[in-house]
């Protein structure tokens, strides 16, 4: 597993609004087997690339990194200094990849820090804003959930 250092650590479950949000991937394949393609540069967020997804939201199509936003985050515990989404994505989502994508924040990433090769093998189905979640995901998305 990964370690995590003292370095600000990137979300890529990010919202394309959060400051200095980038597009790392593209979601690919269909509602009920999404499919993420990383870019081989992360992008920056503009009107015209926002625009490019209409007339469905964002963060349907494109998968966002921005700083972690940590005890900002209804994900994130503060007592574990962890971030609760990945760790339940690893636990209850089943593996996508049998070798790690190739991934251009995955040096920055939490998820990456934080869990290591077992987040990159799950990493590809997530849909940031998916309306039409396995039941894994719908559980591992809850903040509820522990």
């Amino acid at each position: 597993m990964a370690t995590h250092s003292d370095k600000p650590s990137l979300c890529p479950s990010a919202q394309p609004d959060w400051q200095d949000a980038k597009v790392f991937g593209v979601v690919g394949g269909t509602s009920d087997t999404p499919a993420t393609a990383y870019l081989n540069t992360p992008a920056p967020v503009t009107a015209e690339l926002l625009k490019l997804a209409e007339p469905v939201a964002p963060a349907e199509v494109f998968r966002f990194a921005a700083l972690c936003a940590c005890s900002a985050c209804d994900h994130y515990s503060e007592a574990q200094s962890k971030c609760r989404l990945v760790e339940k994505t690893v636990r209850w989502v089943p593996i996508v990849s049998e070798s790690l994508p190739v991934c251009s924040i995955r040096a920055e990433c939490r998820w990456w820090q934080q869990e290591g090769r077992a987040a990159c093998m799950r990493c590809p189905q997530v849909v940031t804003n998916d309306f039409n979640p396995s039941a894994e995901i719908r559980m591992a998305a809850d903040p509820e959930n522990h």
